[in-house]
């Protein structure tokens, strides 16, 4: 494995890269979580997946260019690409979240109302 990950450029993110990265619920809430807290690091998403797991999701992430991740020392340091996603496919990132947010609301709604 590289020391540095590769990025897409913002003009080699694909359209159907997005689309396959984020029909995966991990990988959405993954998502959700960087949009609250900015950066984080890799670790700190162990609660969606055990880490062999995790590392495929953020790859996915990544190789679609929703993220960046960046090295410090032996961790993963892992941030959205607002600014990249915004002048590729401006709005798409906001719906993208919108849309894993209403999600996420009924499915706790499910929940909550299956326990009842």
């Amino acid at each position: 494995m590289s020391k540095h990950p590769s990025h897409p450029s913002v003009e080699q993110i694909e359209l159907t890269s997005i689309f396959e990265a984020v029909s995966d619920p991990i990988r959405r809430k993954i998502l959700l979580r960087l949009m609250e807290v900015e950066e984080a690091m890799c670790s700190a998403f162990l609660e969606y997946a055990p880490k062999t797991n995790l590392s495929y999701h953020i790859s996915k992430l990544r190789e679609a260019g929703l993220t960046y991740t960046r090295m410090e020392g032996t961790k993963k340091i892992l941030t959205l690409r607002r600014t990249d996603m915004d002048k590729r496919f401006p709005g798409l990132l906001e719906a993208i979240i919108e849309s894993s947010k209403l999600e996420e609301r009924r499915s706790k709604r499910l929940i909550l109302s299956s326990r009842n």
